[in-house]
């Protein structure tokens, strides 16, 4: 299995030739849904999905989501797919399992939206915009380094508590080159603290996962 970052917080995982893509928003550049078999929605804010993207794509590809995103894609061409935690599915080959239902806590004025994170192949976890703890072992974590409801303690105590053996930042497009590199930094400590892997991809970079 071969996991590529996108902008922001866009990934793409590719195996046994099928290719199922999560989290693709409107920072994601380029056609990140060519090949695309499949699509994991974690939830409605426009860094996360893209409407116009998904018009445009083919009526074949799978979509999954919550309740709360799959009211905002009414008009796509696609079969849009409710899921909420504790749902355990099959998409385009991928095993998926969903945990957690809201969104962290932002702005005070603004509502907190739901939120699912997605467990692919019992591999790579990816929580959305909080950090749920799914309570079940995790090989590979993408982890939220940037955003305005995050703190740089919260992050690293989420990494300790998962103790991923594998950990890629994501949610970093809000970063200019100084603050990526304040990024690698932290990612390093932690790494060399945990005896683990754990960094961040550059865009366009892959990582194969065993």
């Amino acid at each position: 299995m071969e996991l590529t970052k996108h902008e922001h917080a866009c990934v793409r995982v590719e195996k046994n030739g099928k290719v199922l893509i999560i989290d693709p928003g409107t920072f994601s550049k380029g056609p990140v849904l060519d090949g695309a078999d499949a699509v994991l929605i974690t939830h409605e804010h426009w860094d996360h999905v893209d409407v116009d993207k998904l018009k445009a794509a083919p009526p074949t590809l799978e979509i999954y989501t919550c309740e709360g995103v799959a009211a905002d894609l009414a008009d796509v061409p696609q079969k849009v797919q409710v899921v909420r935690h504790g749902d355990a599915f099959e998409a385009a080959g991928f095993r998926v399992r969903a945990f957690g239902e809201w969104h962290a806590k932002n702005h005070p004025d603004v509502p907190v939206v739901q939120n699912v994170g997605f467990l692919v192949d019992d591999e790579i976890f990816y929580p959305g915009d909080a950090l749920t703890v799914p309570g079940v072992d995790v090989p590979t974590l993408l982890v939220p380094t940037g955003g305005p409801w995050l703190k740089l303690g919260d992050m690293i105590g989420y990494l300790r508590e998962i103790r991923p053996a594998r950990a890629f930042s994501t949610h970093d497009g809000l970063y200019n080159d100084i603050g990526l590199g304040l990024v690698d930094s932290w990612l390093k400590m932690e790494a060399e603290h945990q005896s683990a892997d754990i960094r961040r991809l550059a865009v366009g970079e892959s990582a194969t996962l065993s």
